[in-house]
């Protein structure tokens, strides 16, 4: 995958976003701003498919990691389909040109409303969490006379040794059924003539590094499809999600052709089309948060370093404690470097962007930027302490197209009642 150093380097002394300067983007479009490169989608694109051009592979993109409509276009039209969770991302795809025979619909709460909405779109499949969704999936494909192709998404218990907010291939989480559950549902889908098995599955969790649970995941995938396959089931899918991890700070991810090597060798014996479900991988390093410095506060304790960015356009530090690399957009030259803390003018304790860095303390108006944004930036941002959302931006070598306007403070309550 692209490192996002090679989209966003530093030139005579000042941030570039491919060849436009963060300077020159602050003064257009304003901060807080959300800057994609064009370059690095398209690379993080063609890698991937590349990657698994040696075996039958259908790459689905996990539209909750970034849901914007112009990128997603680039996505679409890079040949991939689209993994969804709720019947706006849905829409959204549709919107975005997906395939809707390229769309899985995964998520443990669908809602009626939204399976009647893939079912009339004619989906690839749902991934089935559960036997209650299982049931409200027949009932509704019987009311429409069709047959819904189905696949158990299975949870093999396996620690993916990530953030446990993220982990969603073990017991303790709500995601999967248990391999033991599975006899009574493969009995149920063979009997409605609604249901149609055509796949097996699993997604053990996010910001994966260690290449060995998702090796694990795929061979225990493997060995259920072909004792499924020994039963009669006629399986044509093996969906392994994503999940694949980007590096924030000292990480080092496995490489797209590394990542497609382990589950190629694991799946090829099966013969099944494989599915993958990418996210983060494919956008987390191509864009950052561009924010400005409203001030300096010191205490006894601190330098606070107050940017007009929040826990509401990037909550991953708050919700993760994760880490983003946060540098000044025009260097600097001498000065003692301090401890800063990094907070936003959210009237929380814990709307913070980065803790404890070292580095020469900003003054006011000062542009600074946070990196590997792409992922979970703007597609979890919030309206919280009535802040319109940040615009997204798209660079492309020397240009700039606004895909998402800055939005207007009327818009924060547009539809509401008074």
């Amino acid at each position: 995958m692209v490192k996002d150093i090679e989209c966003f380097a530093v030139k005579h002394g000042v941030y570039h976003c491919e060849g436009v300067p963060l300077t020159q983007l602050a003064r257009a479009v304003g901060t807080p701003a959300y800057i994609y490169s064009q370059s690095a989608l398209e690379a993080n694109c063609a890698g991937l498919i590349r990657a698994f051009a040696g075996y039958p592979t259908l790459p689905c993109f996990a539209v909750k990691a970034m849901s914007n409509l112009t990128l997603l276009r680039h996505i679409f039209g890079a040949g991939f389909g689209a993994d969804l969770v709720s019947g706006g991302e849905l829409q959204r795809s549709l919107l975005a040109g997906a395939r809707p025979d390229q769309i899985v619909f995964s998520g443990v709460g669908k809602q009626s409303e939204e399976i009647d909405q893939a079912l009339a779109a004619g989906i690839l499949m749902f991934n089935v969490e559960s036997p209650y969704e299982l049931d409200l999936i027949a009932t509704l494909a019987g009311q429409r006379g069709q047959r819904a192709a189905v696949s158990l998404r299975v949870n093999p218990n396996i620690d993916a040794k990530t953030n446990a907010k993220i982990a969603t291939g073990l017991y303790s989480t709500k995601f999967g059924l248990p391999e033991a559950a599975l006899p009574p549902l493969l009995d149920r889908i063979g009997r409605d003539p609604h249901l149609e098995l055509v796949g097996i599955g699993c997604h053990i969790g996010s910001q994966i590094v260690d290449i060995q649970p998702l090796r694990d995941a795929a061979r225990q995938m493997v060995r259920l499809a072909s004792h499924l396959q020994q039963q009669g089931h006629k399986l044509r899918y093996l969906d392994l999600g994503g999940g694949l991890g980007i590096r924030y700070d000292q990480e080092v991810p496995p490489s797209f052709s590394d990542y497609a090597d382990a589950l190629i060798q694991a799946v090829r014996p099966s013969g099944l089309h494989l599915i993958i479900e990418p996210g983060r991988a494919l956008v987390g390093n191509t864009a950052i948060l561009l924010t400005k410095v409203l001030g300096v506060k010191t205490t006894p304790e601190r330098h606070f370093v107050i940017v007009d960015a929040a826990m509401n356009d990037l909550i991953r530090p708050t919700l993760y404690g994760s880490y983003h690399e946060i540098s000044p957009v025009v260097a600097a030259a001498g000065g003692e470097e301090v401890l800063c803390d990094f907070v936003g003018p959210i009237c929380e304790t814990g709307d913070f962007l980065a803790k404890g860095r070292r580095m020469r303390l900003p003054a006011g108006g000062d542009l600074m930027l946070l990196r590997s944004c792409g992922a979970y930036g703007a597609s979890m941002a919030s309206q919280y302490n009535s802040r319109p959302r940040a615009p997204e931006v798209l660079v492309s070598g020397t240009s700039h197209q606004i895909v998402r306007r800055r939005e207007t403070p009327a818009a924060l309550w547009a539809d509401e009642l008074v």
